[in-house]
């Protein structure tokens, strides 16, 4: 596909998304600028990111740091706020803190450590960091995806506060697949709403919630989401792997 074609079938597609979360907002009563709208870019192009830059878009989001790394390098001139939403491991994070504005999936004390050390010695701006919550590890039950059960949110957000260079933004979470959540949007994300009221009675500033993907932003939307991230809506079904 040439690149102008391209760059039309991504100005249609954001144009949809424009509109759902103007009608989301329109219906829950908020402002459209109560909600930020971050594109992740995973498994697409640099020129991609370039495109959507010219097309208006100033927060994109990666899941993997090796990807990330290399398409923020080639990205560098454009005027984009990098948010990174993936499991991150604490061997990438050098990395990641040399390019990320927000890391969203802050979920372990050691996680927090090591980001603090990194940013203190890059000598950068503090990080920006969401606590990953994990609904459906809530009262003890399982899951194998990252983030932490909402009883622990407090501890690990009194740990973000406590470390230098990090600034506790807010909270996160991915629509539960398993639980008592799976199936319910709505309801997940009312629930992560409850924690983040009970999060900024102790943390005033902690005021971000990164929620909604391109199937259920308008739940997150309605719930109270600052932030949703929106991927295939955006740039297309990515082809299966393998």
């Amino acid at each position: 596909m040439s690149g102008r074609m391209r760059e039309v079938e991504l100005a249609t597609n954001l144009a949809r998304v424009e509109e759902r979360i103007a009608r989301a907002c329109d219906a829950a009563g908020r402002k459209r600028t109560e909600v930020t709208l971050v594109v992740v870019t995973k498994t697409y192009p640099a020129e991609d990111v370039r495109l959507l830059a010219g097309l208006g878009v100033r927060h994109v989001a990666e899941n993997r740091d090796q990807e990330a790394a290399a398409k923020a390098a080639a990205c560098a001139d454009l005027p984009l706020n990098w948010h990174f939403v993936g499991q991150l491991q604490t061997n990438k994070v050098r990395s990641v803190v040399a390019y990320a504005d927000c890391v969203h999936s802050v979920d372990r004390p050691k996680l927090v450590s090591a980001l603090s050390s990194a940013v203190v010695s890059a000598g950068r701006a503090p990080l920006k960091c969401l606590i990953q919550v994990a609904l459906e590890k809530e009262s003890g039950h399982g899951g194998d995806r990252g983030g932490v059960a909402p009883e622990g949110v407090r501890e690990l957000a009194d740990a973000v506060t406590a470390a230098e260079g990090l600034r506790l933004a807010g909270l996160m979470t991915v629509a539960p697949l398993t639980g008592a959540y799976a199936g319910s949007p709505g309801l997940a994300f009312a629930r992560l709403m409850e924690i983040s009221r009970s999060l900024r009675g102790v943390h005033p500033a902690a005021n971000m919630v990164s929620a909604g993907m391109s199937a259920d932003l308008e739940e997150a939307i309605a719930a109270g989401a600052t932030h949703v991230r929106v991927g295939s809506a955006v740039l297309g079904v990515r082809p299966a792997l393998g």
